[in-house]
């Protein structure tokens, strides 16, 4: 078992009432009730290998391992800082058997192609030249398309995935119809699409979108989300 240090920098927060504890950055990037929504809509089949790109501080392989039923998940992180957290997020709550991190680039993938049953991710939102980015080097990363692009991600997926297999993102909604002509450009056909928003009178913030490699049409449209959900942090 890996040795588990906390840095002064870092915090300890427990999610779930208790059942995940979480070593997040004090100041620098922590996860948003984003990725426990997207945790909480993806499909997932008892016996699925996940990939979680740009897995974070690792909650999403968390939240998955701690609430579903999974094979085993595979957690894909570019910044050392996150997936050093991820890492230890993992033995902290003792998933060794069910997850395992690895630190590397999205563009060049460090897992076999076909690997996976399930590829999941939450994006970065905004496109590269679009409004102030973070002094934060963490922060900006995950925001803005920096050091990967939403293209990047959907190959990826394609990638990763077996024939028939599934990729899940949580994007903007304004970015919608982005997000489902890049998936069908990588045989990728949307198969299940929910709406958030932040209460019944305002515009919707952002869509959740799952696509089937090689799958046939017909899109589900589930019923719209408002604000958090059963979710809070």
């Amino acid at each position: 078992m890996m040795e588990l240090k906390i840095k002064e920098h870092e915090t300890i927060d427990t999610f779930l009432n208790g059942k995940l504890s979480i070593i997040q950055s004090r100041q620098g990037y922590r996860f948003s009730v984003d990725a426990l929504l997207l945790a909480g809509f993806v499909s997932i089949k008892s016996e699925d290998f996940v990939v979680d790109l740009g897995a974070g501080c690792g909650i999403i392989s968390l939240f998955l391992a701690s609430e579903r039923e999974v094979g085993f998940i595979v957690g894909l992180e570019l910044q050392e800082e996150l997936a050093s957290q991820a890492k230890r997020n993992i033995v902290l709550n003792e998933f060794e058997d069910k997850i395992a991190i690895i630190q590397g680039d999205l563009r060049h993938l460090p897992v076999a192609p076909g690997f996976a049953h399930v590829v999941v991710c939450n994006p970065p939102y905004r496109q590269e030249k679009s409004g102030r980015i973070n002094p934060d080097f963490s922060k900006a990363i995950a925001r803005h398309e920096l050091a990967v692009s939403l293209d990047d991600i959907v190959a990826a997926g394609k990638t990763l995935l077996k024939p028939g297999g599934r990729l899940a993102l949580i994007y903007p909604a304004n970015r919608l119809t982005e997000i489902l002509e890049r998936m069908r450009i990588q045989e990728l056909e949307p198969k299940r699409l929910q709406i958030i928003f932040p209460d019944s009178a305002s515009h919707a913030k952002l869509a959740m979108i799952e696509g089937r490699l090689q799958g046939k049409s017909g899109l589900k449209i589930l019923p719209p989300i408002f604000g958090q959900d059963r979710f809070s942090i």
